[in-house]
C-alpha cells in the first residue's frame, strides 16, 4: 500500500531542476556543466532478475493524472505479487467500473493468461452487467467464468428465513456479497492464486462494502483511489488499449450500483461521487 514513486531530481544553484519520471526503473544521466544535456535511460527486467537498457535517450514527459495513477497502482500490484511469489489473480467481475479497472490492472501486473474473473449474477443483476463483464474480459484476453448464485442464495435465504424476515433488510443484501466472496476465495485457493478486492477509497471510507464479501482479498488495487480517480484511471486504460477499449462506454456511464436490491444505486445511500 505504500508506494515510492521515484521522480529523482537534480537541481542547480540557478533554480534549474531536472526530474526523472515515476513508477519505472532507469538512470537519470546528468551533465553538471550542461543542464540541457540530461537524459533518461529506461531499464526493464530481462527475465533473469537483471535490468537492461531500452529506448536509450528517451525524453521524460509528465503524464496525465489518470496515467500517473494507473502506473502507480499497476506497479504496486505487480511489485507485491513479484515479491510474494504470487503468479495468478482471481477477482469478481460485476460489470461495474471498479472490477473492470481492477481486471485491467491485474492483467497488466501478472499477464492476462494468469487472471480469472468470476461473474456471479443474482436475481438483482442486470443483463448489461454480464455483457459489460464479458466485453472487458474479451478485450483484455483474460478468462471469465459465469457462475449464477441464485440457487445458493435461495438456499441460504431459506435457512435464515426467520432471521431475515424479522431483521435488518441490509442482511439480505450482504448475503449475496458473501456468497460471491466465498466463490472468489474458493477459486483462488484452488488455483494457488490471490484474490483481490475491487473496492475503492470512497466506498471503504464510508463503510459501503461487505465484510467477508467484496472486501475479501489479499490486495485492493483501488483501495487508495477515490471513485472520481477510478474514472480517470479507466479513461487512461482505454487510451493505452491497442484493440477494443477494455472499459466499455456503458461501464463508464451507467450509475454505480451494488445490484444487491431492486433498482439499487450507490447514491441512494452515499453522497454523489
Amino acid at each position: 500500500d505504500l508506494l515510492f514513486d521515484g521522480r529523482s531530481i537534480v537541481g542547480w544553484p540557478d533554480g534549474t531542476v531536472v526530474q526523472a519520471p515515476a513508477w519505472c526503473s532507469g538512470i537519470l544521466l546528468v551533465d553538471i556543466e550542461n543542464t540541457d544535456a540530461a537524459q533518461w535511460i529506461p531499464l526493464q527486467e530481462n527475465g533473469e532478475d537483471e535490468l537492461e537498457i531500452v529506448n536509450s535517450g528517451s525524453e521524460p514527459s509528465m503524464p496525465s493524472k489518470g496515467q500517473d495513477l494507473l502506473s502507480a497502482v499497476t506497479l504496486g500490484l505487480a511489485d507485491y505479487c513479484g515479491k510474494s511469489g504470487i503468479k495468478k489473480i482471481v477477482l469478481g467481475m460485476s460489470g461495474g467500473i471498479d472490477s473492470a479497472v481492477c481486471a485491467a490492472i491485474a492483467c497488466q501486473a501478472v499477464g492476462a493468461e494468469n487472471v480469472l474473473g468470476l461473474a456471479m449474477p443474482s436475481r438483482h443483476s442486470s443483463d448489461h452487467s454480464i455483457e459489460d463483464a464479458k466485453a472487458t474480459a474479451e478485450a483484455l484476453g483474460m478468462e471469465l467464468q459465469i457462475l449464477p448464485i441464485n440457487d445458493i442464495h435461495e438456499s441460504v435465504d431459506e435457512s435464515l428465513q426467520t432471521e431475515l424476515d424479522s431483521g435488518h433488510p441490509v442482511a439480505k443484501e450482504n448475503l449475496q456479497a458473501r456468497i460471491r466472496g466465498t466463490l472468489v476465495m474458493g477459486a483462488a485457493n484452488a488455483r494457488g492464486a490471490m484474490a483481490i478486492a475491487t473496492g475503492n477509497k470512497s466506498e471503504l471510507a464510508m463503510g459501503y462494502c461487505t465484510l467477508y464479501g467484496d472486501m475479501n482479498g489479499g490486495y485492493a488495487p483501488l483501495g487508495d483511489l477515490y471513485k472520481t480517480e477510478v474514472y480517470e484511471v479507466a479513461h487512461a486504460i482505454n487510451e493505452n488499449a491497442t484493440g477494443d477499449a477494455p472499459i466499455t462506454e456503458s461501464t463508464i456511464t451507467k450509475p454505480p450500483s451494488a445490484e444487491l436490491a431492486p433498482d439499487q444505486k450507490d447514491e441512494d445511500n452515499l453522497p454523489p461521487y
